[in-house]
């Protein structure tokens, strides 16, 4: 369901949001992660991430489920992002930080936690995930997409039940984009153990 809204609607989707100022997460993000090293971005969309993890300095893998953000990001990136769905992510203890911003929340909760095995068997031991959804409680479909929310207390229940990582940091963010100031996001910092 989401990946057809976003093959039906990748230029607007790509439009919106490849000029988000991210600086904020980013800083969060790669004061854990070792300068140069391998970062995964799941669920990359415009490739507007993956476009500046390299140009910082690290190496990066990127995926999307849908084929028309495939196409965007590759074009914007000038790197061939791959097309995946979370649900088949296979990596193995290859990647140095997993960046998951805004993809998760597409994953139905009921595989939600497979889903979380799977991008945390992808991650090095000391390796950081990050991961956002958008801030409240419920699973929704809004314009064709699958939505899920999760607030601090939820999102942690989710976390905990993984016992390979452990929550660094959680916190409550506003949505950067205009005209979305009355949208939040929580976001979390999570080690491999």
């Amino acid at each position: 369901m989401s990946i057809e809204f976003y093959n039906n609607n990748s230029k607007e989707f790509f439009d919106s949001t490849v000029n988000a100022d991210m600086s904020e997460l980013y800083g969060e993000f790669l004061k854990h992660v070792k300068h140069g090293g391998k970062i995964l971005d799941a669920g990359c969309g415009s490739g507007r991430d993956t476009l500046y993890f390299m140009k910082n300095g690290y190496s990066v893998v990127a995926f999307d489920a849908s084929e028309e953000m495939v196409r965007l990001g590759s074009e914007y990136t000038g790197k061939q992002v791959l097309k995946m769905r979370l649900q088949e992510l296979n990596f193995e203890d290859e990647f140095d930080g997993i960046w998951a911003c805004a993809s998760l929340l597409h994953v139905p909760k009921s595989e939600i936690d497979d889903v979380l095995k799977r991008v945390v068997a992808s991650l090095k031991v000391d390796g950081i995930l990050f991961v956002s959804f958008k801030y409240g409680d419920g699973e929704t479909i809004r314009g064709g997409r699958l939505f899920n929310s999760y607030n601090e207390e939820t999102l942690r229940i989710i976390l905990d039940r993984n016992d390979e990582i452990k929550t660094l940091k959680l916190w409550k963010t506003k949505d950067v984009r205009p005209t979305r100031d009355d949208e939040f996001w929580i976001s979390a910092l999570c080690m491999k153990i």
